[in-house]
């Protein structure tokens, strides 16, 4: 029988409860045991694909095309391990489902009821991501904090497994603020005592408190938590601040996290393989050298909503024994008059990632421009990608009136356009390609030495392609499309050629980036970024 672990916050948000889960997961993995991991988000969008990145952040994609939470790429990028469509679950994909069974009548007339129907449903989900993924360990972090109203039938799914699978194959643990009080200049648990009396008046005892301080807890306050919290002292857990959240792991490993877990499921204490990560964030901590790098972006004002791509460019900075800072420019203040080599003085590469609609597409035009003339390392990400093939068009083919139908639906020259299938498609997630696509790449190019291979699978998520009635005309003026699908015939990487780096994905390279295991593309820009000091 697999084993159940599950995270839950109390006293505010933003405490590090999927970053506990995920350091977790890889000591537990160290271990030798397979994990899997799942977000359960409180609110009733069914996902958060058609959410504002300043509301929620990044949208993260799985393999299989799930538009999930941006925690799912904490979990991945510290487990390595693919996650799938179980992997997020949110009020909107419970409530959608169990109304579609009863509009079926798959409940055979039952008054639906949060108990049991609701909970059954959230039981269902942990069970299903079981059989997809072959799991010993799941752990399921459980978004919000403890006694806001719409997490309440999660924790009553989870009250009810507990009593169902008993206390050696689940356990909760839960993380709470132990807040230091400046003035009488001492830590204070009481807030601690209340989120877990909050959480035992839902029917859950946990069985570990995860101590968020800024400073290691003195034995007595332990003992403290331990006596008022019914917990035992070795299960009172510091999370002090860091300042590198890889060091997280390092801290639960000291305490001997993992150990008390697999204990209390009675499961062997296999010996652990994490030196090679303590190895890697002694690296980490030691860089001697520094990179500015350029994001130019319309959503910049929240750096959450291009954590995939802050987290990548720092991996290939690690790779290169680099520090990788990020020079974060709005692209609306760039359609200003701006003078564009004040901007980028200190730059050495500029990355245009993502994003969706006409805002501030002028101003990244003109930063692509600027990376193609004067030689700046330059990569581009789906929008970033588009936009150059239409900067190209503009500037060196002489198309002036190059744009996308997605800025403009009457462009006379769509460089950028919806397939012919999409186009009538009401739905946005209908029309969106999402998850992984095969690509070919070309023999030759620098794409293709960089990943060492000419099959590549990469994760997906936009909605409009490039138009290849243009192919032939940019060709000819510089432009090698490196990298096709070859099914649909879809342009999916460009470069430029007589440019040190200068290189535009459809895909989302950042998703499979990794610590130790920077993305090709990443590597490779990074790299000549730092050529270019």
């Amino acid at each position: 029988m697999a084993k159940y672990i599950f995270v839950t916050g109390g006293v505010v948000s933003g405490l590090g409860k999927g970053i506990t889960a995920s350091s977790l997961a890889m000591l537990l993995k160290a271990r030798g045991y397979k994990i899997f991991m799942q977000k359960f988000d409180p609110y009733i969008n069914v996902d958060p694909g058609t959410m504002s990145p300043f509301q929620h952040g990044e949208v993260y994609v799985t393999a299989d095309g799930a538009e999930t939470d941006l925690d799912l790429g904490h979990y991945e990028r510290f487990i390595d391990e693919e996650l799938n469509y179980t992997s997020n679950i949110t009020t909107g994909k419970i409530f959608s489902s169990v109304i579609e069974k009863e509009r079926r009548g798959d409940y055979l007339g039952a008054t639906i009821q949060i108990v049991p129907h609701i909970t059954n449903e959230i039981k269902a989900k942990i069970h299903e991501a079981t059989s997809t993924s072959g799991a010993d360990i799941v752990i399921t972090e459980i978004g919000g904090t403890i006694g806001d109203i719409e997490s309440q039938s999660f924790i009553e799914a989870l009250r009810q497994l507990r009593n169902e699978l008993g206390k050696e194959n689940t356990m909760f643990i839960h993380c709470t603020l132990v807040p230091y009080i400046y003035g009488s200049y001492e830590l204070k648990t009481k807030p601690t005592q209340h989120s877990v009396i909050e959480l035992r008046g839902m029917g859950i005892q946990p069985d570990m408190i995860v101590c968020r301080a800024c400073e290691p807890l003195p034995d007595s306050l332990k003992e403290k938590v331990s006596l008022f919290c019914s917990v035992s002292k070795e299960n009172v857990i510091d999370s002090v601040d860091v300042k590198n959240i890889f060091s997280v792991p390092i801290n639960y490993y000291n305490q001997k996290m993992d150990e008390i877990v697999l204990k209390q499921f009675k499961l062997n204490v296999k010996e652990s393989s994490f030196d090679t990560w303590v190895k890697f964030v002694d690296k980490v901590d030691n860089l001697k050298d520094e990179i500015t790098i350029s994001l130019v972006g319309k959503y910049v004002q929240l750096h959450d909503a291009y954590l995939s791509v802050a987290e990548s460019l720092k991996h290939a900075g690690y790779a290169n024994n680099c520090k990788v800072n990020i020079n974060w420019v709005d692209s609306e203040e760039l359609e200003k008059d701006v003078d564009l080599s004040e901007v980028f003085k200190d730059t050495s590469g500029i990355i245009v990632p993502g994003g969706f609609g006409s805002r501030g597409i002028e101003g990244m035009i003109k930063s692509i421009t600027y990376a193609r003339e004067n030689k700046i390392p330059f990569f581009g990400i789906c929008l970033g990608m588009q936009l150059a093939t239409i900067e190209f068009a503009r500037n060196v083919c002489g198309i002036k009136e190059a744009s996308s139908t997605e800025f403009n639906v009457n462009c006379p020259e769509p460089i950028i356009d919806l397939m012919e299938e999409q186009k009538g498609i009401i739905n946005k997630g209908g029309t969106l390609r999402l998850g992984n696509y095969d690509c070919k790449l070309v023999d030759g190019t620098m794409t293709q030495k960089e990943y060492g291979v000419k099959d590549i699978k990469e994760r997906h998520r936009h909605r409009y392609e490039f138009n290849n009635k243009y192919r032939e005309i940019l060709k000819e003026h510089g432009m090698t499309f490196a990298g096709i699908n070859e099914k649909a015939d879809l342009v999916e990487i460009i470069e430029l050629k007589d440019h040190p780096h200068f290189i535009g994905c459809q895909f989302h390279p950042e998703f499979k980036s990794r610590p130790m295991r920077p993305h090709p593309l990443f590597n490779s820009f990074i790299r000549e970024s730092i050529k270019n000091i």
